[in-house]
């Protein structure tokens, strides 16, 4: 048994033999080919590096080349929860007026001027997000044009040179700003004919604009052409008006000129949306 054992083993050495032949055959066979194929692969990695950077790059939402389009502003452009309806800004209301091809970011609250914007960090917050491709909507003016709140007013010498930070902080992160002037007010002449709300403000605007040459939405004159298209009674509709007890966040009835109620924001959104349309930019092909 021994003898026949040992033999057994000593006829199965040369098969082992040619097994490590076979495998050293392989191994260099495949070296040949890795070495063929391996710029080839090289390649493929840097191109799929590539592509993932581009879209990385575009100010995509996902980098699917979706642009987003931010909004800074204030109380008349913010986005409100359930619990203070029927108050409304028109950030809330203007993805309705859009396609699917684009993405909105409000990051508009109330009370902040264009100043008190930037120092309390909201504008980086954006900076922080915003992309090569994207869009930044900037509409601000009511609280700086407020000289009895001295915590928001910004005189507007110095209104101008916060919306050249707007503008330029946009381009250097490769998005396209866009200026909306601040829409009016319910303040009606003894007519009942409004006029332009903020007119300091609104013309420092306009001179940034043609200064920087950056796009302008004249949200000014188009809010107040609706406003007396429709007469001043039926801008209740449209404004924070409200009767004692009809909301819970409003108990005890709102008569506010300056705000907005769902009905209103919408409106307002639609007049944004419209103006974008005219400004013949990439994303005006996505107003519906």
């Amino acid at each position: 048994m021994r003898n026949r054992s040992w033999n057994s083993v000593d006829r199965q050495k040369p098969v082992n033999r040619r097994k490590a032949v076979d495998y050293r055959k392989a191994i260099n066979r495949w070296s040949a080919v890795n070495r063929r194929l391996g710029p080839v692969v090289l390649l493929g990695i840097m191109i799929a590096s590539l592509w993932f950077a581009v879209g990385a790059s575009t100010g995509t939402s996902a980098g699917q080349g979706q642009p987003v389009i931010y909004i800074a502003g204030d109380s008349t452009v913010q986005t409100y929860t359930d619990a203070q309806r029927p108050q409304a800004g028109w950030g809330q209301m203007i993805g309705r007026y859009f396609d699917q091809g684009v993405t909105f970011r409000n990051h508009a609250i109330s009370g902040r001027s264009t100043r008190t914007f930037i120092e309390q960090g909201r504008l980086d917050a954006i900076w922080r997000e915003i992309q090569p491709g994207d869009y930044l909507l900037i509409q601000f003016g009511h609280n700086d044009a407020n000289q009895a709140k001295p915590d928001r007013y910004t005189p507007v010498a110095d209104y101008k040179r916060y919306l050249h930070q707007y503008i330029q902080g946009a381009r250097d992160h490769g998005a396209t700003p866009i200026l909306i002037t601040p829409m009016g007010t319910r303040t009606p002449d003894a007519d009942g004919h409004f006029q332009i709300s903020f007119p300091e403000y609104v013309a420092a605007m306009k001179q940034v604009a043609s200064d920087t040459a950056t796009p302008l939405l004249d949200l000014s004159a188009s809010s107040v052409a609706y406003y007396n298209s429709i007469g001043a009674e039926a801008t209740k509709q449209l404004f924070l008006y409200t009767a004692p007890g009809q909301y819970p966040a409003f108990i005890a009835g709102s008569a506010d000129d300056i705000h907005f109620q769902e009905y209103g924001a919408d409106r307002i959104a639609r007049l944004v949306a419209d103006g974008i349309r005219a400004l013949s930019l990439p994303i005006s092909t996505h107003v519906q």
